[in-house]
């Protein structure tokens, strides 16, 4: 392991499985930040449970507590507990400590003025930009025949619109899940971020702007889901590779 925490904070909602995957992949690559700092709120639990449920039946990661061990333990991470990312008590508390760069484990969208308080800010998105931003990526994807993956980039002010660093696709195969599809997303955006905050740190990592197009979604409805699902079942989704 590393002998002191890289200098990021690590972001993210409280027990996100999104974000726990995340931060499991970055500790596993001894990345482990400097804080962690977690919004508990009721957006949060409603985030948490949306996420769990996209992934129901398949091994989730560990809590935060459990990632972190003898780290947190030893004083050499921070957990630290905010009512909301975009508040003051969280600006207060990047501008003390100044970070470098700021990684999103799963958080609402973050005002300017968040962000703005570190170098740069990282996300890791589960859907290929520009094609699919927003919500509920992987259903949107299938919903609209569109390819499924993840993509890093850096923050903006918009929606998933800032430079990219990294995309990788998913194949998906005749039989996959719905369940499956999300959890192999989160998966993968855990590595890629992983990937992505070690070249950040080793002056390696290169960004270009996004193609021009794309559409920006919300939530899909339960509904809409269910369509997808049947949609794949019946083996219709226009990017199966066998």
């Amino acid at each position: 392991m590393t002998s002191s925490p890289t200098p990021y904070v690590f972001m993210v909602l409280e027990d996100h499985p999104y974000g726990r995957e995340m931060l499991r992949a970055l500790v596993c690559a001894d990345l482990v930040p400097l804080a962690l700092i977690e919004e508990r709120s009721e957006i949060a639990k409603q985030e948490a449970a949306k996420f769990t449920a996209r992934m129901a039946g398949l091994e989730l990661a560990p809590s935060f507590d459990e990632l972190l061990g003898a780290h947190a333990r030893g004083g050499e991470v921070e957990r630290l507990v905010v009512p909301s990312h975009n508040n003051e008590a969280c600006a207060q508390l990047l501008r003390e400590r100044s970070p470098k760069l700021l990684v999103l484990g799963g958080t609402r969208i973050l005002r300017e003025r968040i962000f703005a308080l570190a170098d740069h800010t990282l996300n890791a998105h589960p859907g290929l930009l520009p094609e699919v931003r927003g919500s509920a990526s992987v259903a949107w994807a299938i919903e609209t025949d569109v390819e499924i993956g993840c993509t890093c980039h850096f923050i903006d002010a918009g929606v998933d619109t800032g430079e990219i660093v990294s995309r990788e696709r998913i194949p998906v195969h005749r039989g996959d899940s719905y369940e499956l599809l999300c959890w192999k997303t989160t998966r993968l955006a855990a590595t890629m971020m992983a990937t992505a905050t070690q070249a950040y740190f080793s002056g390696t990592i290169r960004s270009t702007p996004q193609a021009p197009g794309g559409a920006t979604y919300r939530n899909m409805p339960d509904e809409g889901v269910a369509q997808v699902k049947r949609k794949l079942a019946r083996g219709e989704y226009a990017h199966l590779v066998d």
